[in-house]
């Protein structure tokens, strides 16, 4: 069951991490918090959806416990092969932008940005988060919101 959504697992550790270490630890920590919780899963939800509630609640706790690390940082690698490959340089960089802004954004809010951005309706999130659907799109509304201000800011050199 985990391989079968293991891209969306994956969303949640990109969304969470930034470098590839921390995002296999973080895979590691919401499988094995997955094994330790499917026996209380009682099926009154999707299995995706249940499974996205605890990956997010596992993501949180441990960027919250991370707050409270001390961190090093390692350079990161240049590539040594340069790939000829067709791709849109703008379109690369907004959707870059776009990301450096989300990863700006508290714990809850890229969470509900993360399930928005996967077509997830109100009524899954709700579920997922445990947040009213009218809540929800409030806090959207604001999300999206902040959102064009920090790619603005981004764009224009003051983020």
């Amino acid at each position: 069951m985990v391989n079968q959504h293991k891209g969306m697992l994956h969303k949640v550790c990109n969304l969470y991490c930034a470098t590839d270490y921390d995002k296999q630890d973080l895979f590691q920590e919401i499988v094995i918090q997955l094994w330790r919780a499917y026996p209380r899963f009682r099926g009154d939800s999707k299995f995706s959806t249940w499974l996205y509630r605890i990956a997010l609640n596992t993501a949180i706790s441990d960027l919250r416990k991370q707050k409270n690390l001390i961190k090093s940082v390692e350079p990161d690698l240049l590539p040594t092969e340069i790939q000829d490959i067709q791709y849109n340089k703008d379109k690369e960089e907004k959707l870059a932008q776009l990301y450096k802004a989300i990863h700006q954004l508290p714990e809850i809010e890229r969470g509900i940005v993360m399930l928005y951005l996967d077509d997830k309706s109100y009524e899954e999130m709700e579920e997922i988060l445990g947040i009213n659907q009218n809540n929800l799109r409030v806090k959207m509304n604001r999300i999206k919101e902040k959102l064009r201000k920090l790619t603005k800011a981004v764009e224009h050199g003051v983020g």
